[in-house]
């Protein structure tokens, strides 16, 4: 199929250079929205066009257009790139305001009721002394549930962190240690940009297998592991890609954040009726099955980029490992559980102590209280599980995005020659300046010079940085006192 302004090489025979130019069409901006509360928005602004290709490639990696919703306001990880000039102290994106709403309104109605009954029918204050026993109790408890979502937190982002290094790592040795043979390039060259297309697949698919989404059907991996044969593609079912609409009370429950709204994450999971594998471990074994051919043919010798290789392979491994047990190993239900009741029964016995020495305020000042209490309470519960879709989750489709682009850029152009780095024969930047800001003269000059006059520069270079020679920029000189222009 012909890209729209050109015309289509014949059957067989490849495109010419000319035809390999990159036309952007513009058109308006396309929003193209999931159904999935749950999911976030991709925006295309335009589309890129290759020669030879049957559908446009979007370039939707780098070019993404805030999303203004109310629905993304409240949910999905935060763009990083996104800059606020609001003080913290103003902002509700991000802030857990949205789901004290309910709460915050039944203690105010429970703290209305209790100074009503104490002012006008009995009085119902008791000492403050069980306010103090039970605030030391309750800071200990917040405290403790503060340190281990973050900690949960913290420990997922490190392992994101060393996913990025090592498949960053993998994708340089494959580009740059694995050769093409004469024989076999293009063959050659197109494996290469499948095994760093399955580095890539693998991080999609590992944040979908964080997030409860068990299959392969989904847009930003689909086309990654299409042609592999997985259990994942296997499980998959027409129906699964039916998303049932939310009534008007969950919706609303979701939004303030209700336990009871909120649908079981692994649903998807229990509603499988075949195996479904583990997506990212079988795209590892693609990877490892890709170093032991490249090692049979020769096309990578060096040993030990070989084992670099397997090395950074057992690595992504481990890194899988470690962000399944962030996310399998939560808090022990005992402690949640009683972390909950602890406070919970502080925030409703605050206005039978403080009636006595606040009268009518104790209505706002039990409000203020309990926005403080719950408020660190149910950001603990957010952080809990960091590989989710809330506002203060990782924002797992940046990295891969982030990643994508990476790699994308890696395997932009072919492998560089150092030889032709040193002589400054690699892309349009001119000569390689070697003794820049010493001398302005570039390989091809220095070349021409004897073995003693570029050592000497290498001492003038240092004795200028620091400043002991002013003139050392235009003139340098070496141990026995000659001069040369520099």
């Amino acid at each position: 199929m012909a890209d729209e302004g050109g015309v289509a090489p014949a059957s067989g025979a490849p495109a010419s250079a000319a035809d390999h130019e990159y036309t952007t069409a513009h058109e308006i901006p396309q929003f193209v929205q999931n159904t999935s509360r749950k999911s976030t928005w991709t925006k295309s602004v335009g589309d890129i066009h290759v020669s030879g290709t049957q559908t446009p490639m979007s370039n939707f990696r780098h070019s993404q257009i805030p999303d203004l919703s109310l629905d993304s306001y409240f949910v999905g990880p935060r763009d990083l790139d996104a800059h606020s000039k609001l003080p913290y102290f103003l902002r509700v994106h991000g802030s857990v305001t949205p789901r004290m709403i309910l709460p915050l309104t039944l203690i105010a109605i429970w703290s209305s009721l209790i100074t009503c009954l104490s002012k006008f029918v009995y009085p119902l204050a008791v000492n403050t002394v069980l306010l103090t026993v039970l605030g030391f109790v309750v800071g200990l408890a917040l405290s403790f549930r503060s340190s281990t979502a973050y900690e949960r937190y913290s420990d997922g982002r490190k392992s994101w962190a060393t996913l990025s290094v090592q498949s960053r790592n993998l994708a340089r040795y494959i580009w740059v240690h694995v050769s093409e043979r004469p024989e076999c390039a293009k063959e050659d060259l197109l494996s290469k940009v499948t095994a760093i297309n399955l580095i890539l697949a693998f991080a999609v698919s590992l944040k979908h297998k964080l997030r409860f989404e068990p299959y392969a059907h989904y847009p930003d991996i689909a086309s990654l592991v299409g042609h592999l044969d997985t259990f994942a593609k296997s499980a998959h079912k027409e129906e699964n890609l039916v998303v049932k609409k939310k009534t008007p009370w969950k919706v609303v429950g979701e939004y303030l954040g209700l336990s009871m709204a909120n649908s079981n994450p692994r649903k998807a999971i229990k509603r499988a009726d075949r195996p479904l594998g583990n997506l990212p471990l079988e795209i590892l074994t693609y990877l490892s099955s890709y170093v032991e051919e490249v090692t049979v043919n020769q096309t990578l010798k060096s040993a030990v980029v070989q084992g670099q290789i397997l090395t950074s392979l057992a690595s992504l491994t481990d890194t899988a490992s470690s962000a399944e047990r962030v996310l399998t190993t939560p808090l022990p239900v005992g402690y949640n559980i009683l972390i909950s009741q602890i406070v919970l029964l502080y925030v409703y016995l605050l206005p039978f102590q403080l009636f006595s020495a606040l009268d009518w305020v104790t209505i706002p000042g039990t409000i203020a209280a309990a926005y403080i209490i719950l408020g660190l309470a149910a950001i603990g519960n957010e952080l809990e599980n960091p590989f989710g879709n809330d506002v203060n989750d990782l924002p797992l489709d940046h990295y891969c995005t982030e990643l994508a682009g990476e790699l994308d850029t890696l395997m932009a152009v072919p492998a560089p020659r150092f030889t032709r780095v040193v002589r400054g024969e690699e892309g349009e930047g001119g000569d390689n300046k070697v003794f820049w800001p010493l001398s302005e003269s570039g390989f091809s000059t220095w070349y021409q010079r004897s073995e003693s006059d570029i050592r000497s520069a290498l001492r003038a270079k240092v004795l200028v940085s620091k400043g002991l020679d002013e003139g050392a920029r235009a003139k340098s000189q070496d141990g026995s006192g000659t001069t040369f222009d520099a």
